[in-house]
């Protein structure tokens, strides 16, 4: 069945028809609550921008959702906790707004230094009053800047071209990447005495909520001017009126509000304050690269791939493409490793070796959890909740990661104790062909094999003796199973041995059962990798 996309706000056009070849597209009023619970009811993924409330209620009501993608870089109406308990990846578009977000701010920068908005509105009134607007120019001046992220980043690099001092306030970066950017990091205290020109340019959290209040105000540099482009809150409104009227505050350019949207305010009667209807990422093009982001996104989610910008996914960021490919195969062991093992262990280390840990292969991690859960938990297991589903049941999982040479060019071992204490190992490798790359399996416990982890697999242990290829071959024919591939390892004649199948088709329990009495085996299991 075709995954249903549910668009519940306005997307860009190239954003749909990323979408439109692979999935069944829908629409729906997200503002509209009963439409918009009816229809996510069949949602495989549901994208919206800032109008849709996506809380507890929407997110359960939608038993097979799987991604929910903001078209935009603020998650405030997305309920995360909520969607991360069920399994639900959520995404946004990080970086589709910054540079409109930074440009927006240097022009509310400018705008309040030189009183555009004001002369403008007065000429068109038929008011010529050239001296009324006369305004201070920006170069020379020393320009604070509150949070030097991405945004912060941006603005400071084009205030710098206009010739301004730049300070800076971020206890979470460096002074030596600040001084690389030509920026001095100092206190907030510093900055407010010093800047003749503020901008903010942080996210809002309980910790910033108000961070230029009252008391901040009273230390600026009489005649700053202020400039928030980034969230309403964190530059306190109802100060800032009380600074402006007594006039230690020479202007302020405002495009975020407290509350939103905002049609009257006490900032709204003052000439020397420039305000706009939160237009940090209305540009044409910071819209199509949000729609683009998430539209990707949602992709690469509903087809199983890791997903870089999913903001609850433990070691989420860019994947490197070395590492890539070996994602699969992790997930893989992981879930050869709980067949093999009989249950959950009780801990698990995840060991990567060879060259490919030049890179950061923390990822693997994650991906070889959620193959460890995927067949002994109701619930559906995602990258986003296999960490709380390893913790809920006390199983730590560890990686280890080793340049040493390995038999293999790259080795992942998914190595465990049971609670009973019994040591189980799986272990796999990539191999290359001339078209694609191949998962390999390469080890249980300590038998080697050479099997490709692929299709549905069968495990079974028991002493090495005459008839035993013959007698699983036979119950396997009468069920008519076809074996695919065969192997078996042991580690003397007469000793114990492992044998592993391939087959064709599903093996049901009592099928399983019925092998394993027939041979005496001391444990049958079965693995199914064809969704992999």
């Amino acid at each position: 069945m075709t995954p249903v996309v549910l668009i519940a706000e306005e997307l860009a056009p190239s954003a749909i028809d990323v979408l439109a070849c692979d999935f069944d597209v829908r629409h729906v009023d997200g503002t509209d609550r009963p439409a918009l619970l009816e229809a996510v009811a069949e949602a495989d993924a549901l994208i919206v921008r800032s109008a849709t409330r996506v809380d507890a209620e929407v997110i359960r009501a939608a038993d097979g959702l799987k991604v929910i993608a903001r078209a935009g870089v603020g998650l405030d109406n997305v309920e995360v906790p909520v969607a991360t308990a069920r399994g639900v990846m959520v995404v946004n578009a990080p970086t589709s707004n910054i540079v409109s977000a930074a440009e927006q701010a240097i022009a509310l920068l400018l705008s309040v230094a030189r009183h555009t908005a004001s002369a403008s509105a007065a000429l068109k009134r038929g008011e010529w009053k050239r001296s009324r607007y006369t305004g201070v120019e920006v170069q020379g001046k020393t320009v604070g800047v509150v949070g030097l992220g991405r945004i912060g980043v941006l603005f400071a690099q084009r205030m710098a071209a206009f010739g301004t001092r730049l300070i800076a306030y971020d206890p979470y970066i460096q002074p030596a990447r600040a001084a690389q950017l030509g920026v001095r990091l100092v206190g907030l205290e510093e900055l407010l005495r010093e800047s003749d020109f503020i901008s903010v340019h942080l996210p809002r959290t309980p910790e910033t909520f108000g961070l230029i209040g009252e008391k901040e105000l009273a230390l600026v540099k009489p005649g700053v001017r202020i400039v928030n482009a980034a969230r309403g809150g964190l530059v306190d409104e109802e100060a800032l009126v009380v600074a402006l009227r007594e006039g230690r505050v020479a202007g302020a350019g405002l495009d975020v509000f407290v509350t939103e949207p905002i049609t009257d305010s006490p900032l709204f009667g003052f000439d020397n304050v420039v305000v706009a209807p939160h237009l940090g990422a209305s540009t044409v093009e910071a819209q199509d690269k949000a729609g683009l982001a998430v539209a990707r996104s949602v992709k690469l989610a509903l087809q199983g791939e890791f997903v870089p910008d999913a903001v609850n996914v433990q070691a989420g960021g860019v994947v490197d493409e070395d590492v890539r490919p070996l994602l699969a195969l992790a997930e893989k062991l992981g879930r050869v490793f709980t067949a093999v093992a009989g249950g959950v262990a009780a801990s698990v280390t995840v060991e990567v070796r060879g060259e490919i840990v030049s890179h950061d292969v923390g990822v693997l991690r994650l991906a070889a959890t959620k193959g460890l859960f995927a067949s002994v938990v109701d619930e559906r297991v995602t990258y986003v909740n296999a960490p709380q589903l390893a913790a809920d049941r006390g199983v730590e999982v560890e990686l280890l990661v080793s340049d040493e040479p390995a038999e293999h060019q790259n080795l992942v071992t998914v190595r465990g104790a049971l609670p009973d204490g019994r040591p189980v190992s799986v272990a796999g490798t990539l191999t290359l062909t001339a078209t694609r790359e191949i998962s390999k399996l390469t080890g249980v416990d300590d038998f080697d094999l050479d099997l490709t982890a692929d299709g549905v697999l069968l495990f079974f242990r028991y002493s090495d003796r005459p008839g035993v290829i013959g007698a699983i071959g036979s119950i396997l024919g009468e069920a008519g199973v076809n074996i695919a591939a065969m192997q078996v390892a042991r580690r003397e004649a007469g000793g114990e041995a492992l044998m592993t199948l391939t087959v064709d088709g599903s093996v049901d329990a009592d099928l399983l059962s019925a092998v394993a009495a027939a041979i005496g085996s001391s444990q049958g299991s079965l693995v199914d990798l064809r969704a992999y």
